[in-house]
C-alpha cells in the first residue's frame, strides 16, 4: 500500500467536499483495530451506532493499524485485515462522500504528534491504565513499549482533528480521560491549541451482546469456541447453526433476566437490536413460545441485517481499485486537517515549522 500525500489525493472526480471541517458541526472520530473479523457484538454494540453520526457531526472513521502492532502480526495477514476492516466500514453504511474514511498509518502526523504528546504524559498515569495491565498479563513474552504508550497514540488520533466527541465503550473511557488530561495540560502551558474531547457514552438500552456459549461474558472474536461468537461475515447457514446451539437454560420461560437467564436475555436483546423492536414487543412476540423458535427467529433477524452488509462487503473486496481510491482520498483529506494542527503544535513548542507553515498556514 503506497504512502498517501494530500496533494495527490485531495479529491476524486470533482471538488472535495469533506477536506475542510464543517464550521457548523462538531467533529466526531471513530476507530477500530484491524485485528481480525468483527462480531455482531461490535456491530450492534458500536459500529451500527456510528452510522447516524454522519447526519449530525463532521465524521472521521479510522482504521488504526499502528495500534495493532503492539501484538506481533503476520505482515500479509495484516495488510489483508486492514482492507477488510475498511470494506466493512463502507459496507455497514459509512458514506465516503459525507465522511473521511482512512488508514491511520497513511497519515504520518499520527506518529509525529504521539511523540510530542508523550512528553506531556506522566509515567504514573500510563502505569495506571488497566488495559495495559490486562494485556501485559496476557502477552507476557511481548510487553513492549508500544503497548505501554498505546494511550498516547490514541490521544494523538483524537487531538489531531479537533475532535469534540468520541464514541467509547467502558474499556476505552480511561484512555479518553488521559487524552483530556494531556490536552488540558498542553493548553494550560501553550494556549488553546487542542479541542478537549468529550466521551459519547453508549445510549441506554444499546445492545450489550454476550457470548453465545457463556452468556456471562461479552461476545469476543478471541473466544475459544467458534460457536461462542457470530462474525459479521459469517454466511447465513453458519449464523443459524450458531444460534441453534446457543446456551439457554432449563426453565423454559422467555423473559429478560440477566442474572437468572443470561442466555435467553442475550437472544432477546439480539432480536431487539436486529429488528429495532422494543423489549415489550419482544416479550409479546415470544412469551408463549419455546426456546427453539426464539433461536431461529433471532438468527433470521440477524441474517436480515447481515445480508446486505455481506453483499456490499463483497462488492468492495472484489473491486480493490475502488476501495483503494476511497482510502487514498480519505488519507489525503485527513492529512490536510492533521497538518494544520501539527503546525500549531510545533510552533507553540518552538519547533521549526519551515515549509509546513507555507503549505498549510
Amino acid at each position: 500500500m503506497s504512502t498517501t500525500c494530500p496533494d495527490r489525493h485531495s479529491s476524486i472526480d470533482g471538488e472535495d467536499t469533506v477536506t475542510k471541517a464543517s464550521p457548523d458541526r462538531q467533529v466526531a472520530l471513530s476507530a477500530a483495530q484491524p485485528t481480525g473479523q468483527l462480531t455482531i457484538g461490535n456491530l450492534f454494540g458500536a459500529i451500527q451506532n456510528w452510522i447516524p453520526l454522519q447526519d449530525h457531526y463532521d465524521t472521521l472513521y479510522c482504521v488504526v493499524d499502528l495500534h495493532a502492532l503492539t501484538v506481533r502480526q503476520d505482515p500479509q495477514q495484516l495488510r489483508q485485515r486492514i482492507l477488510e476492516l475498511a470494506a466493512i466500514y463502507l459496507a455497514v453504511g459509512i458514506d465516503p462522500e459525507r465522511s473521511v474514511v482512512f488508514i491511520q498509518s497513511q497519515v504520518h502526523q499520527h506518529a509525529e504528534l504521539a511523540w510530542l504528546l508523550s512528553t506531556f504524559a506522566q509515567l504514573g498515569e500510563l502505569e495506571r491504565m488497566t488495559q495495559f495491565k490486562d494485556k501485559a498479563q496476557r502477552h507476557r513474552l511481548n510487553v513492549n513499549a508500544g503497548l505501554f504508550t498505546y494511550p498516547v497514540l490514541m490521544a494523538a488520533d483524537i487531538l489531531l482533528y479537533g475532535t469534540h466527541v468520541v464514541p467509547v465503550g467502558e474499556d476505552q473511557k480511561q484512555h479518553l480521560e488521559l487524552t483530556r488530561d494531556i490536552a488540558i495540560r498542553f493548553n494550560n502551558l501553550y494556549g488553546p491549541i487542542f479541542q478537549v474531547p468529550e466521551p459519547m457514552i453508549q445510549a441506554q438500552g444499546a445492545a450489550r451482546v454476550r457470548d453465545l456459549q457463556n452468556p456471562e461474558k461479552k461476545m469476543s472474536k478471541s473466544a475459544e469456541s467458534e460457536l461462542a461468537r457470530v462474525m459479521i461475515l459469517d454466511d447465513a447457514t453458519t449464523v443459524l447453526k450458531k444460534f441453534k446451539k446457543a446456551v439457554t437454560d432449563s426453565l423454559g420461560v422467555i423473559r429478560f433476566d440477566e442474572a437468572g437467564q443470561a442466555g435467553v436475555t442475550n437472544l432477546l436483546t439480539l432480536w431487539c437490536a436486529a429488528t429495532g423492536n422494543s423489549r415489550e414487543a419482544a416479550l409479546d412476540h415470544f412469551s408463549h413460545h419455546q426456546y427453539g423458535k426464539l433461536k431461529v427467529e433471532t438468527a433470521e433477524a440477524v441474517n436480515a441485517v447481515l445480508d446486505p452488509i455481506r453483499q456490499r462487503y463483497r462488492h468492495f473486496m472484489e473491486d480493490p481499485g475502488e476501495l483503494q481510491r476511497i482510502l487514498d482520498r480519505g488519507a489525503g483529506q485527513a492529512a490536510i486537517r492533521a497538518e494544520k494542527i501539527m503546525v500549531r503544535v510545533m510552533d507553540a513548542l518552538g519547533l521549526p515549522v519551515g515549509l509546513r507553515g507555507h503549505r498549510h498556514g
